[in-house]
């Protein structure tokens, strides 16, 4: 019987944030390209329909008017969560800063709040993304499911896992953990069925 040799396995190399930046850079990756890096590879994002772009405006429309100059809102840009993570949320709410982030760039530590606004990619901000932003402690997360119309809290992460959990719907009202005195009605976030 003939003997098998046994090869070294193959070893993937992940990509860093700055190979990523790098690739972008020397235009590898286009600059319309919907991708994301998670865990030092790259997913490409699904299109922006119609429904989740009317979501995301009138999400981060409302929370501009409730929050004014107190926060910066950020839509569809990059957070570094780590050194092989940078997701582009659908919002995140930042300190303002001067410089608006052109030194250092966004980082899970400068993120008040996450808004995921998903129809087609529940399941997979749920089960992926979510986790991921927990581990970056990233401190309040919102799910917005466009096909329950429904909001998904998760709160105070500890050791890649959100503690607090909660389901809200139109009715109910809300406060960020960041302005806990500033209560908001999901009438305002949240479509008519």
């Amino acid at each position: 019987m003939a003997q098998v040799k046994v090869l070294n396995p193959i070893k993937v190399r992940l990509l860093t944030v700055e190979d990523y930046h790098r690739m972008a850079e020397a235009g590898i990756l286009h600059p319309d390209e919907r991708v994301e890096l998670l865990d030092g590879e790259i997913l490409q994002m699904s299109p922006i329909g119609r429904r989740h772009a009317a979501y995301v405006l009138r999400i981060a429309n409302q929370l501009k008017d409730e929050l004014g100059s107190r926060t910066f809102i950020d839509v569809q840009n990059p957070v570094v969560l780590n050194d092989y993570s940078e997701p582009q949320p659908d919002i995140v709410l930042l300190p303002p800063r001067e410089d608006f982030y052109i030194e250092t760039g966004v980082s899970a530590s400068d993120v008040y709040l996450v808004v995921e606004v998903s129809d087609s990619t529940l399941e997979f901000d749920r089960t992926e993304k979510l986790p991921r932003y927990a581990l970056a402690e990233i401190p309040e997360v919102w799910i917005v499911d466009t096909n329950a119309n429904q909001l998904e809290v998760y709160r105070n992460p500890v050791e890649g896992k959100y503690q607090t959990s909660q389901i809200l719907s139109r009715g109910d009202r809300i406060s960020i953990l960041a302005f806990p005195n500033r209560e908001i009605e999901l009438n305002t976030l949240l479509f008519e069925e």
